[in-house]
């Protein structure tokens, strides 16, 4: 069932693996723009994306709501209802205060030697070589296609829930024209606000959206909540599959905290890069986890075990409600989803695109039509082809996001200081983190391989879910 998915991934990233082996010689050879940074110089490399030009606020904004996005609506469901209470708020808070650390620690090496990396790929092929260039690339491109995947199906499913609140008949359309639309809405909105910089003017209204539906949320997840007496806390099923369901909700908590997509983020932010995106993550990590943590044990706490993997579909609120937060996580979701998918923009940009000239020039604009269109109409399609939401959260948290998050960023701080500079202690903290990742990442994507295997025998083609 997945397999196609993951096909499709292997596809678009054998793509980018050959505009790769060429980008990386061009973007050394064009690494020649001069800039100042704290005590000395760096050299950037070329992009067609805009770079040094954000605040720390506004960055730490837009981590704050873009990890507040409509993910928010199924942790509940993900993340506490295999744990529990007790391993439920360990693993939060470990997990929450671990990816604050291993972001705290790479965006510290966002300048090495007099260069600044803007991509994770270029910080990876300056310390490793070639090799691990492309492989950056490509766990990079996985993590963001099956991303936008997710997005897409929690868009359509938010409009199929509004669209069931109007039918007279309350037999909606089936769930993949509510995809296609809302691949339609995102490839838009990518297209004319096309990269990061460029969201700074969607950012209050994305804040807006974001505050609407977690009010309305939280206030009728208290009333269920007081109502419902009859909860149960348990954690059900075989201890196989309690130990699967356990390991796939780690992946799910390491989601909703990291994206592994840093640099690119950085690569925004105004000197003194370093201090600013630490401050931008600080934001994240306190007022941004104080919500998207809140909303999932409120959700937890409501319904207990019986919590469903979607929480608008399970709310008992009047109907204008229902459609209110339906509507709002739907539009606000336009907004997080460009976060997570520019870095993929901004690759095929600055390949295809005439970097001389500006981003609405008419030949660019020609390029970025084709760009845009080829990376939401395939994701659209495998999407609809196979509708599961938490098969998109478990997998890319669990093969991709450990690596990303925890083993690079200590490899790099291994390979840059030596034996000599690193000390005993520092050197066994930073391998016991790369041991502990490692194992995390194999046994999370056992588990996220088994949902999908169950999945595969409950569910069809097209599943209209």
């Amino acid at each position: 069932m997945k397999c196609a998915c993951v096909r499709e991934c292997v596809c678009i990233s054998l793509i980018a693996y050959q505009m790769a082996a060429s980008s990386l010689d061009a973007e050394a050879a064009a690494a020649g723009q001069q800039d100042k940074a704290g005590s000395g110089s760096y050299t950037t490399a070329a992009t067609a994306h805009q770079i040094d030009t954000d605040s720390w606020q506004q960055v730490g904004v837009l981590l704050v709501v873009g990890f507040n996005c409509a993910y928010v609506l199924s942790f509940s469901n993900l993340m506490m209802a295999p744990l529990g209470w007790g391993w439920g708020i360990a693993c939060l808070l470990f997990i929450g205060a671990a990816s604050w650390y291993a972001n705290w620690l790479l965006a510290g090496l966002h300048v090495i030697d007099g260069q600044r990396f803007i991509r994770y790929r270029d910080l990876m092929g300056f310390v490793f070589g070639r090799k691990m260039y492309y492989i950056t690339w490509f766990l990079q491109f996985i993590t963001l296609i099956l991303g936008n995947m997710g997005f897409i199906l929690l868009g359509g499913r938010a409009l199929k829930a509004i669209h069931a609140e109007f039918s007279s008949s309350h037999s909606p359309a089936r769930l993949q024209w509510f995809i296609a639309a809302t691949g339609f809405v995102y490839f838009a909105f990518a297209y004319f606000v096309p990269t990061i910089s460029a969201m700074r003017n969607w950012l209050a209204t994305s804040a807006a959206l974001t505050v609407a539906y977690d009010v309305a949320l939280i206030v009728i997840l208290i009333k269920d909540g007081k109502s419902n007496k009859q909860k149960d806390y348990n954690v059900h099923g075989t201890q196989a599959e309690k130990v699967f369901g356990a390991f796939g909700a780690i992946a799910a908590i390491l989601v909703c905290n990291t994206s592994g997509l840093l640099p690119e983020i950085q690569s925004t932010l105004r000197k003194p890069v370093v201090s600013n995106m630490r401050r931008a993550l600080l934001l994240q990590y306190t007022a941004g986890a104080a919500v998207y943590y809140g909303i999932s044990v409120a959700g937890y706490w409501a319904y207990g075990a019986a919590v469903s993997e979607y929480l608008p579909g399970q709310l008992s609120g009047p109907s204008w409600a229902t459609v209110l937060i339906n509507a709002t996580a739907f539009l606000q979701s336009i907004v997080s989803q460009h976060l997570f998918t520019v870095p993929i923009h901004e690759a095929l940009d600055t390949q295809m695109q005439r970097l001389e000239e500006g981003m609405f020039s008419r030949y660019n604009l020609g390029r970025r039509l084709l760009a845009r269109g080829l990376v939401f109409g395939a994701n659209a399609f495998v999407t609809a082809l196979f509708p599961f939401m938490g098969d998109f959260v478990n997998l890319f948290g669990s093969f991709v996001l450990f690596p990303l998050t925890f083993m690079f960023p200590s490899m790099v701080v291994l390979k840059i200081q030596g034996k000599d500079e690193a000390g005993r202690w520092n050197r066994i903290w930073h391998w016991s983190i790369i041991v502990a990742s490692s194992v995390l990442s194999v046994v999370t994507t056992a588990a996220a391989v088994r949902l999908i295997v169950h999945n595969a025998s409950v569910y069809h083609f097209f599943a209209d879910m």
